[in-house]
């Protein structure tokens, strides 16, 4: 089979790797926050607009997916090219980002700090999504629930930074 036509149909390999890769990181960040909600972050003060505990994790999940099949679309349509090259490296960078913050806020309880790690985390989705829109329109826009919810995650830290300083 060519490699154009191998483009065009799905494997179920690669794109378990990009799910297991993107749940595996939620599994290890979700180690540093469940303990501390009950604990540390229930005495937090938090803004009005604070969601329920309970919409944190299936949120999240759904977001891991939508960006495990975002990077399995860009890779369906990789070439030897410096985009491309960008475009994953950005990706990765993006995943440590995301990683980082559930240790920097939960882990260690430093929400200033955290605020830095997801503006950063923000700026590498954005980016992210400009390198992947190169590859694929549709996992550009599998990105931007992402987006928003890191937004609406920014402001909250902020809110969060703010009240309990």
């Amino acid at each position: 089979m060519s490699a154009k036509a191998q483009q065009g149909k799905f494997q179920p390999l690669p794109f378990i790797i990009n799910l297991g890769i993107t749940l595996g990181i939620a599994a290890v960040a979700s180690y540093f926050t469940i303990k501390e909600i009950p604990g540390w972050y229930s005495t937090l003060h938090k803004p009005s607009f604070n969601p329920p505990n309970q919409l944190f994790g299936p949120v999240w999940t759904v977001l891991y997916i939508l960006i495990a099949i975002a990077a399995y679309l860009v890779w369906r349509h990789r070439a030897e090219s410096d985009s491309y090259h960008t475009a994953r490296l950005i990706y990765f960078v993006q995943l440590l980002l995301n990683f980082s913050w559930s240790i920097v806020f939960f882990g260690q309880h430093q929400i200033l700090w955290a605020l830095v790690v997801i503006i950063l985390l923000w700026l590498s989705i954005l980016a992210n999504m400009y390198y992947f829109s190169k590859f694929s329109r549709i996992a550009c826009w599998l990105l931007l629930p992402y987006l928003l919810w890191v937004s609406f995650a920014t402001t909250l830290n902020f809110s969060i930074y703010l009240l309990n300083h």
